[in-house]
């Protein structure tokens, strides 16, 4: 596994975890599958920035079991086989209970489950499938998810989020522990808030005074700080980390 292979569900966006997971992992000399829900364009443009070569788009909406299966047998086709799968993709929306209609609650709820824990699980078992089956065997290889500090700290606003990686923690632990008699290392990561696309409005917004507060650097992270850590748990040397959640907040929360 000199040069591994590596999966990494919702990196299309250039300012996001993905991407830099993408970049942090290339840039050591492995060969990424950067997945997309449907914006290819994205996707080919993360893959253009990464150093190396070799590396692939893939897409599925997570939500469906048949196009997360066939995700990772196009990953497995297109990098030779797969050694990583780091889980980064997630839905975001806004719900609070005292404002929101119960059909909405419900769709949202049923949305971000499926996304966030349901493709998370349904990934996990299609690449272990293919660790497990494969020649050369399942040693070595590894799994991250990426949760949340939310999960700790709680989600007022978007609850069945806190809620799915609250899950995704669990789900970790359970399967470092389930597939440590293979070889595999699994841990998870529980990120604070972080400047990609999706926030960066609002550190340029009214919220940015209250955001900064919370962190005792008087910043928050940097995508590529997750990135970077993601990397190391996937790696060999961090073998023993498995099990492991590990917050990367700057000390905005304490546990």
């Amino acid at each position: 596994m000199s040069r591994r292979r590596v999966l990494v569900t919702g990196a299309s966006r250039a300012i996001g975890i993905g991407a830099a997971v993408a970049a942090a992992v290339a840039a050591r000399g492995d060969v990424v599958a950067v997945h997309a829900r449907a914006d290819v364009e994205a996707a080919e443009a993360v893959v253009a920035g990464l150093p190396g070569d070799g590396h692939a788009v893939v897409v599925a909406d997570l939500a469906d079991p048949d196009q997360v299966a066939a995700m990772v047998d196009s990953a497995v086709s297109a990098l030779g086989g797969v050694d990583v799968l780091v889980n980064n993709a997630a839905v975001h929306v806004e719900h609070p209970v005292a404002s929101t209609s119960y059909a909405e609650w419900q769709a949202v709820w049923r949305r971000t489950l499926d996304v966030n824990l349901i493709g998370t699980a349904n990934a996990t078992w299609c690449v272990v499938d293919h660790l497990l089956t494969r020649p050369e065997g399942p040693a070595g290889a590894s799994i991250v998810m990426v949760g949340s500090r939310g999960a700790y700290r709680g989600e007022p606003a978007v609850p069945a989020y806190g809620a799915s990686k609250a899950g995704m923690h669990a789900f970790a632990q359970s399967m470092a522990v389930a597939l440590a008699p293979h070889g595999i290392g699994v841990a998870a990561v529980a990120p604070g808030f972080t400047v990609t696309d999706l926030t960066v409005e609002l550190l340029d917004g009214p919220e940015r005074d209250a955001i900064l507060a919370q962190h005792p650097f008087g910043r928050v992270a940097d995508s590529a700080e997750i990135g970077a850590a993601v990397a190391w748990l996937t790696s060999p040397e961090a073998r023993w980390a498995s099990g492991t959640v590990l917050d990367l907040n700057g000390a905005s929360h304490l546990r």
